[in-house]
């Protein structure tokens, strides 16, 4: 599934063909996805109408439209938007065609159908769509006393924490295993036991890891391709991820999987030694 690089790296690659430009027409599958397709709102507030901007919230790709409306668009875990010229013929997994004035179509292409598009009305609470969703990384408020106060008490793993959309978003599997491995701390340790300082170097590293892949053009384990079908490279740089038994690159000691919350978790137990119940240390204000 694409995480919060790869959704970034897609919205600016959409922007120099679509801001500006206004939807002449849509042409939908009918095949049943992840949620019902809006079709009286799309024609009522999309169709017809110029895009002002694009913009990422969460991992949710948002066409602001002329109408004040918003298109958005969520990629599940294989969804894909790309731009091909109008009349080429569609993929069977194209889901969604909006024609542009420009000569081109922007496609929304999703083997699984887990992904997702729906339609803000203008003067339509953004809750709707965006309400359980926790600060976005790059906010000021995801900082240490906010993530330790979201961990206070709790005692699952701090790596299942992260991964939670309504504590952050934007942050998946792949990113997770590597912040807490530059930061230092055990996947399993249980969350509410990280001090303040531990939660610093977590927020900060966050950040640097996050805008490392974006700058890459995002990782690319298996289908993953930007708005041009290009694949990123950040999984070149990757240190733990999927690198079960290799050396760590910090330390040399083996590299360990584990699984958490049903999910495969990659640490190094040199760089972030297993958490001791006799040594953790209570969360701090």
């Amino acid at each position: 599934m694409p995480e919060l690089p790869e959704v970034e790296v897609i919205c600016r690659g959409l922007v120099p063909n679509l801001v500006g430009r206004t939807i002449t027409a849509a042409i939908f599958s009918h095949q049943k996805m992840r949620l019902p397709l809006p079709a009286q709102q799309l024609s009522a507030w999309i169709t017809g109408r110029k895009i002002k901007a694009v913009r990422r919230v969460a991992k949710f790709i948002v066409l602001d439209m002329d109408s004040s409306a918003c298109l958005v668009v969520h990629l599940g875990m294989t969804g894909r938007l790309n731009f091909f010229p109008a009349g080429t013929a569609p993929a069977k997994h194209d889901h969604a065609r909006w024609l542009l004035d420009n000569g081109l179509e922007l496609r929304f292409h999703d083997t699984r159908r887990f992904g997702s598009i729906q339609v803000l009305a203008p003067g339509e609470n953004p809750a709707e769509v965006f309400g359980e969703l926790g600060p976005d990384p790059f906010r000021p408020e995801f900082n240490a006393d906010y993530l330790a106060g979201q961990a206070r008490g709790r005692a699952l793993p701090v790596k299942n924490l992260l991964m939670d959309n309504r504590v952050v978003t934007g942050i998946g599997n792949i990113y997770a295993s590597e912040i807490l491995h530059v930061s230092g701390v055990n996947p399993a340790t249980p969350a509410g036991h990280l001090s303040l300082q531990q939660w610093q170097k977590i927020v900060t590293n966050s950040r640097l890891i996050l805008k490392a892949a974006i700058a890459c053009g995002g990782t690319t384990i298996s289908d993953y391709v930007n708005s041009r079908g290009e694949k990123g490279y950040f999984q070149t740089r990757l240190q733990v991820y999927g690198r079960e038994g290799e050396a760590c690159p910090i330390c040399q000691k083996p590299i360990k999987k584990v699984r958490l919350g049903g999910r495969a978790s990659y640490y190094c137990p040199g760089c972030q030694p297993e958490p001791d119940e006799r040594k953790i240390v209570k969360k701090r204000r």
